[in-house]
Protein backbone atom coordinates (compact mmCIF):
# COMPACT_ATOMS: atom_id res chain seq x y z
CA UNK A 1 0.00 0.00 0.00
CA UNK A 2 2.65 2.24 0.64
CA UNK A 3 3.46 2.89 -3.56
CA UNK A 4 -0.19 3.50 -3.55
CA UNK A 5 0.23 6.30 -1.08
CA UNK A 6 3.01 7.43 -2.28
CA UNK A 7 1.63 7.91 -5.73
CA UNK A 8 -1.06 9.92 -4.04
CA UNK A 9 1.84 12.21 -2.74
CA UNK A 10 3.25 12.54 -5.92
CA UNK A 11 0.18 13.79 -7.65
CA UNK A 12 -0.77 15.89 -4.62
CA UNK A 13 2.80 17.55 -4.80
CA UNK A 14 3.16 17.71 -8.24
CA UNK A 15 0.34 18.25 -9.71
CA UNK A 16 -3.20 19.78 -9.22
CA UNK A 17 -4.65 16.87 -9.99
CA UNK A 18 -7.51 15.88 -6.62
CA UNK A 19 -6.36 13.18 -5.08
CA UNK A 20 -7.69 11.95 -1.52
CA UNK A 21 -5.64 13.73 1.31
CA UNK A 22 -3.63 10.96 2.93
CA UNK A 23 -0.42 11.30 5.88
CA UNK A 24 2.91 11.97 4.41
CA UNK A 25 4.67 9.28 6.35
CA UNK A 26 8.80 8.67 6.36
CA UNK A 27 7.94 5.49 4.82
CA UNK A 28 5.62 6.89 2.33
CA UNK A 29 7.70 9.79 1.21
CA UNK A 30 10.95 7.17 0.81
CA UNK A 31 8.76 6.30 -2.92
CA UNK A 32 7.37 9.52 -4.41
CA UNK A 33 10.09 9.97 -6.68
CA UNK A 34 9.64 6.84 -8.37
CA UNK A 35 5.92 7.93 -8.92
CA UNK A 36 6.85 11.45 -10.27
CA UNK A 37 7.08 10.83 -14.14
CA UNK A 38 3.21 9.48 -13.57
CA UNK A 39 2.49 13.69 -13.70
CA UNK A 40 4.33 13.73 -17.32
CA UNK A 41 2.02 11.37 -18.14
CA UNK A 42 -0.90 12.75 -17.57
CA UNK A 43 0.19 16.19 -19.20
CA UNK A 44 0.85 14.01 -22.39
CA UNK A 45 -2.57 12.91 -22.20
CA UNK A 46 -4.12 15.61 -21.42
CA UNK A 47 -1.95 17.40 -24.25
CA UNK A 48 -3.20 14.60 -26.62
CA UNK A 49 -6.64 14.91 -26.12
CA UNK A 50 -6.23 18.98 -26.42
CA UNK A 51 -5.16 17.93 -29.80
CA UNK A 52 -8.20 16.12 -30.69
CA UNK A 53 -10.88 18.29 -29.39
CA UNK A 54 -9.01 21.23 -31.43
CA UNK A 55 -9.27 18.90 -34.67
CA UNK A 56 -13.15 18.11 -33.71
CA UNK A 57 -13.87 21.98 -33.27
CA UNK A 58 -11.63 23.34 -36.02
CA UNK A 59 -9.38 25.55 -34.07
CA UNK A 60 -6.11 26.61 -35.45
CA UNK A 61 -2.59 26.19 -34.50
CA UNK A 62 -2.46 29.47 -32.97
CA UNK A 63 -4.99 28.73 -30.59
CA UNK A 64 -3.76 24.78 -30.56
CA UNK A 65 -0.09 25.62 -29.60
CA UNK A 66 -0.98 28.51 -27.05
CA UNK A 67 -3.55 26.10 -25.27
CA UNK A 68 -0.83 23.71 -25.53
CA UNK A 69 1.94 25.72 -23.70
CA UNK A 70 -0.67 26.61 -20.95
CA UNK A 71 -1.58 22.95 -20.10
CA UNK A 72 1.49 21.76 -18.23
CA UNK A 73 0.87 24.73 -16.00
CA UNK A 74 -2.29 24.04 -15.35
CA UNK A 75 -1.92 20.67 -14.39
CA UNK A 76 1.35 21.09 -12.45
CA UNK A 77 -0.10 24.51 -10.70
CA UNK A 78 2.93 26.38 -12.06
CA UNK A 79 5.21 24.97 -9.34
CA UNK A 80 8.03 24.40 -11.90
CA UNK A 81 7.59 27.60 -13.06
CA UNK A 82 8.01 29.27 -9.65
CA UNK A 83 11.08 27.51 -9.49
CA UNK A 84 12.15 28.41 -12.96
CA UNK A 85 11.87 32.57 -12.20
CA UNK A 86 12.77 32.51 -8.58
CA UNK A 87 16.25 30.46 -10.21
CA UNK A 88 16.97 33.05 -12.93
CA UNK A 89 16.46 36.19 -10.38
CA UNK A 90 18.85 34.67 -7.80
CA UNK A 91 21.17 34.05 -10.62
CA UNK A 92 20.41 37.77 -12.49
CA UNK A 93 21.67 38.64 -8.98
CA UNK A 94 25.14 38.35 -9.51
CA UNK A 95 25.56 38.19 -5.64
CA UNK A 96 27.22 35.61 -3.12
CA UNK A 97 26.13 32.18 -3.22
CA UNK A 98 24.80 32.87 0.43
CA UNK A 99 22.37 35.83 -1.21
CA UNK A 100 21.59 33.41 -4.21
CA UNK A 101 19.88 31.31 -2.01
CA UNK A 102 18.15 34.10 0.05
CA UNK A 103 16.49 34.85 -3.04
CA UNK A 104 15.48 31.63 -3.84
CA UNK A 105 13.57 31.39 -0.82
CA UNK A 106 12.27 35.14 -1.41
CA UNK A 107 8.54 34.62 -2.40
CA UNK A 108 8.24 37.67 -4.52
CA UNK A 109 9.26 37.57 -7.82
CA UNK A 110 11.96 40.25 -9.68
CA UNK A 111 12.04 41.51 -12.77
CA UNK A 112 14.78 38.89 -13.96
CA UNK A 113 12.29 36.34 -13.39
CA UNK A 114 9.22 38.31 -15.30
CA UNK A 115 11.29 38.78 -17.87
CA UNK A 116 12.81 35.21 -18.11
CA UNK A 117 9.26 34.30 -18.35
CA UNK A 118 8.09 36.54 -20.58
CA UNK A 119 11.03 35.17 -23.03
CA UNK A 120 10.42 31.05 -22.09
CA UNK A 121 6.99 31.08 -22.79
CA UNK A 122 6.51 33.04 -26.30
CA UNK A 123 9.58 30.77 -27.37
CA UNK A 124 7.59 27.79 -25.95
CA UNK A 125 4.58 29.49 -27.93
CA UNK A 126 5.98 29.98 -31.20
CA UNK A 127 7.51 25.92 -31.19
CA UNK A 128 4.25 24.69 -29.94
CA UNK A 129 2.05 26.86 -33.04
CA UNK A 130 4.31 25.53 -35.60
CA UNK A 131 4.39 21.72 -34.17
CA UNK A 132 0.46 22.26 -34.42
CA UNK A 133 0.73 23.63 -37.63
CA UNK A 134 2.70 20.45 -39.03
CA UNK A 135 0.41 17.93 -37.43
CA UNK A 136 2.92 17.05 -34.76
CA UNK A 137 2.33 18.92 -31.72
CA UNK A 138 1.29 14.87 -30.19
CA UNK A 139 5.70 14.27 -30.55
CA UNK A 140 6.04 16.23 -27.02
CA UNK A 141 4.36 13.45 -25.05
CA UNK A 142 7.53 11.58 -24.12
CA UNK A 143 9.17 15.20 -23.22
CA UNK A 144 6.82 15.93 -20.36
CA UNK A 145 7.77 11.95 -19.26
CA UNK A 146 11.78 11.89 -19.68
CA UNK A 147 12.38 15.50 -17.85
CA UNK A 148 10.68 14.07 -14.63
CA UNK A 149 12.56 11.23 -14.78
CA UNK A 150 16.04 13.54 -15.25
CA UNK A 151 14.92 15.71 -12.64
CA UNK A 152 13.71 12.51 -10.18
CA UNK A 153 17.44 11.49 -10.60
CA UNK A 154 18.92 14.78 -9.46
CA UNK A 155 16.39 15.02 -6.74
CA UNK A 156 17.46 11.74 -5.21
CA UNK A 157 21.60 11.95 -6.04
CA UNK A 158 22.73 15.13 -6.36
CA UNK A 159 23.86 17.00 -3.09
CA UNK A 160 21.52 19.56 -1.76
CA UNK A 161 22.46 23.15 -1.19
CA UNK A 162 20.76 23.47 1.80
CA UNK A 163 19.93 20.55 4.62
CA UNK A 164 16.17 21.52 4.68
CA UNK A 165 13.41 22.45 1.42
CA UNK A 166 11.87 19.39 -0.68
CA UNK A 167 14.80 18.41 -2.65
CA UNK A 168 16.88 17.92 0.54
CA UNK A 169 13.72 15.62 2.35
CA UNK A 170 13.82 13.15 -0.76
CA UNK A 171 17.67 12.96 -1.14
CA UNK A 172 17.35 12.33 2.94
CA UNK A 173 14.39 9.94 3.02
CA UNK A 174 14.10 8.46 -0.65
CA UNK A 175 15.23 4.67 -0.87
CA UNK A 176 18.30 5.16 -3.94
CA UNK A 177 18.10 2.13 -4.81
CA UNK A 178 14.36 1.68 -5.76
CA UNK A 179 14.22 4.80 -7.10
CA UNK A 180 17.42 4.26 -9.20
CA UNK A 181 15.11 1.31 -10.73
CA UNK A 182 12.08 3.02 -11.23
CA UNK A 183 13.33 5.92 -12.58
CA UNK A 184 15.49 4.14 -15.32
CA UNK A 185 12.66 2.42 -16.07
CA UNK A 186 10.53 5.38 -16.29
CA UNK A 187 13.66 6.65 -18.80
CA UNK A 188 13.70 4.17 -20.67
CA UNK A 189 9.90 4.02 -21.11
CA UNK A 190 10.14 7.63 -22.43
CA UNK A 191 13.08 6.76 -24.86
CA UNK A 192 10.67 4.18 -26.90
CA UNK A 193 7.88 6.24 -26.90
CA UNK A 194 9.65 8.91 -28.64
CA UNK A 195 11.10 6.15 -30.76
CA UNK A 196 7.72 5.10 -31.81
CA UNK A 197 6.21 8.39 -31.95
CA UNK A 198 8.90 9.41 -34.30
CA UNK A 199 7.87 6.84 -37.25
CA UNK A 200 10.47 6.51 -39.90
CA UNK A 201 12.92 8.96 -38.05
CA UNK A 202 12.24 7.40 -34.68
CA UNK A 203 15.96 6.79 -33.78
CA UNK A 204 17.10 10.81 -34.68
CA UNK A 205 14.21 11.68 -32.63
CA UNK A 206 14.59 9.97 -29.29
CA UNK A 207 18.31 9.87 -29.43
CA UNK A 208 18.36 13.54 -30.02
CA UNK A 209 15.60 14.17 -27.47
CA UNK A 210 17.68 12.33 -24.66
CA UNK A 211 20.53 14.13 -26.13
CA UNK A 212 19.24 17.53 -25.77
CA UNK A 213 17.87 16.87 -21.97
CA UNK A 214 20.63 15.02 -20.73
CA UNK A 215 22.70 18.29 -22.13
CA UNK A 216 20.36 20.21 -19.83
CA UNK A 217 20.71 17.71 -16.98
CA UNK A 218 24.39 18.01 -16.82
CA UNK A 219 24.51 22.04 -17.19
CA UNK A 220 21.72 21.92 -14.53
CA UNK A 221 24.50 20.05 -12.11
CA UNK A 222 27.38 22.06 -12.99
CA UNK A 223 25.50 25.41 -12.51
CA UNK A 224 23.74 24.70 -9.44
CA UNK A 225 26.66 23.15 -7.83
CA UNK A 226 29.15 26.00 -9.23
CA UNK A 227 26.50 29.06 -8.01
CA UNK A 228 24.67 27.42 -5.44
CA UNK A 229 26.62 24.76 -3.56
CA UNK A 230 24.04 22.16 -4.37
CA UNK A 231 20.47 21.74 -5.78
CA UNK A 232 17.14 22.85 -4.51
CA UNK A 233 13.35 22.38 -5.10
CA UNK A 234 13.42 25.68 -6.86
CA UNK A 235 16.45 24.41 -9.06
CA UNK A 236 14.91 21.88 -10.07
CA UNK A 237 11.86 23.37 -11.08
CA UNK A 238 14.41 25.34 -13.46
CA UNK A 239 15.47 22.22 -14.67
CA UNK A 240 12.39 20.94 -15.63
CA UNK A 241 10.98 24.34 -17.47
CA UNK A 242 14.51 24.59 -19.62
CA UNK A 243 14.53 20.97 -20.37
CA UNK A 244 10.81 21.08 -21.39
CA UNK A 245 11.92 23.99 -23.41
CA UNK A 246 14.39 22.00 -25.19
CA UNK A 247 12.95 19.11 -26.04
CA UNK A 248 9.73 21.18 -27.54
CA UNK A 249 12.16 23.00 -29.61
CA UNK A 250 14.09 19.73 -30.29
CA UNK A 251 10.64 18.34 -31.51
CA UNK A 252 10.50 21.42 -34.03
CA UNK A 253 13.79 21.29 -35.17
CA UNK A 254 13.29 16.85 -35.98
CA UNK A 255 10.14 18.43 -37.89
CA UNK A 256 12.40 20.63 -40.09
CA UNK A 257 15.11 18.01 -41.01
Amino acid sequence: MNGLYSLLIALSMYSRIPVPVIKWSRERMGYVMCWFPIVGILIGIFLIIWIKVAEILKFGPEITGIVGVILPILITGGIHMDGFLDTWDALSSWGERERKLVILKDSHVGAFGVIACAVYLLLEAGAMIELSRRETLFLLAPVFVMERALSGFSVVFFPCAKSSGLAATFSDEAKRLAAAVCLSVWLAASVLLAWKLGGSGGVLFATGLLGVQGAVFFWYRRMSMKEFGGITGDLAGWFLQTAEAGGIWWALIFNCI
